[in-house]
């Protein structure tokens, strides 16, 4: 979503406006006419779209997980042969800190709603999102060889525990700057890696 430079289609720019609301004020005290003021549309002519709000909630959160992963994956065909897994690490957090920075409340939606998806939804956003962090465990590994599997594992859950903490971070005002909070967090999210890496390969 963060990536796109084309203009957005209706549909996208209804889910944009519901993740919004849904982030402001959860999922129940958000009502379909309101979003639909939201794009200029009524309310009742959202349904030419989706079925409803639990349609949107699950397009919303399986569909950032898809791409997060899609776009790792990407990340990861592109370095290959020509970058080392350093460089490669820093790409990936390069995209998961445009996803924080640029889709905030796409990370208060998951972390306050997730549980409102129907089981098969939930089973396929926690499918995608253990794909994703194995991918980064196996990049971690790389870069550290003699680190062991559960620690590389546990060290890049608490880099997303770091990098998805953009929400708590105050109003887009108050931060330093993009450039300077992307910066940052990046600094701070190879720091965590190293801190955990072997002594011999730090």
């Amino acid at each position: 979503m963060a990536t796109r430079t084309d203009a957005p289609t209706r549909r996208e720019q209804i889910l944009k406006e519901a993740a919004r609301l849904f982030a402001e004020r959860g999922f129940h005290g958000v009502g379909v006419d309101e979003i639909g003021a939201a794009v200029g549309i009524s309310g009742p002519g959202l349904y030419r779209h989706f079925a409803g709000k639990d349609a949107m909630l699950a397009e919303l959160l399986v569909g950032i997980s898809g791409q997060l992963l899609t776009g790792a994956r990407r990340r990861l065909a592109e370095a290959e042969g020509v970058a080392g897994p350093g460089e490669v690490l820093d790409s990936l957090i390069e995209g998961h800190i445009d996803f924080a920075l640029d889709d905030r409340p796409l990370i208060t939606l998951h972390d306050r709603e997730l549980d409102r998806l129907r089981d098969s939804d939930r089973k396929l956003v926690r499918q995608l999102q253990r794909q994703y962090v194995e991918l980064w465990v196996g990049v971690v590994r790389e870069l550290y060889p003699g680190l062991a599997e559960p620690v590389a594992r546990s060290a890049v859950h608490s880099v997303f525990g770091l990098l998805n903490s953009t929400p708590h971070l105050g109003r887009p005002g108050s931060l330093p700057g993009r450039s300077a909070t992307a910066a940052l967090l990046h600094r701070m999210a190879r720091g965590a890696f190293a801190s955990v890496a072997p002594a011999a390969e730090d």
